[in-house]
């Protein structure tokens, strides 16, 4: 299952970009994840809507992926920047093709807390 929030906006960089979705900035950029413990630059273990995680950060060309590695769900998430639609765009997938509408609706949830918080953040 796919959800997704764009933006229209200005490039903000991909390295303005790279800095900016570190993992310790977690909790700040997306009010549905309460705290983060960073173990290193790539994983750590945050707390969020749905519980503690165990997550990973991987850069990408145009932006960042994480994912949430002991997740039932394989939650994975994607914060990049479409330059020819110049968009920038939160892309959340999980495994399964149906689930409860109140699950569904959480990711849509965290999807949109993060789109939030990133358009507050590069105001």
């Amino acid at each position: 299952m796919e959800f997704y929030n764009k933006t229209s906006r200005e490039n903000p960089g991909i390295e303005r970009l790279h800095a900016l979705l570190r993992l310790e900035r977690l909790p700040e950029l997306c009010a549905s994840i309460e705290s983060i413990t960073v173990h290193s630059a790539r994983t750590g273990s945050l707390y969020c809507l749905w519980g503690a995680f165990d997550v990973s950060r991987e850069e990408l060309r145009c932006g960042v992926r994480f994912s949430l590695l002991n997740c039932p769900h394989a939650l994975t998430w994607t914060v990049s920047y479409d330059a020819s639609a110049q968009e920038l765009i939160v892309h959340c997938t999980i495994d399964k093709t149906r689930v409860e509408p109140d699950f569904a609706e959480s990711i849509q949830l965290f999807v949109d807390d993060w789109a939030a918080g990133l358009d507050k953040t590069l105001r």
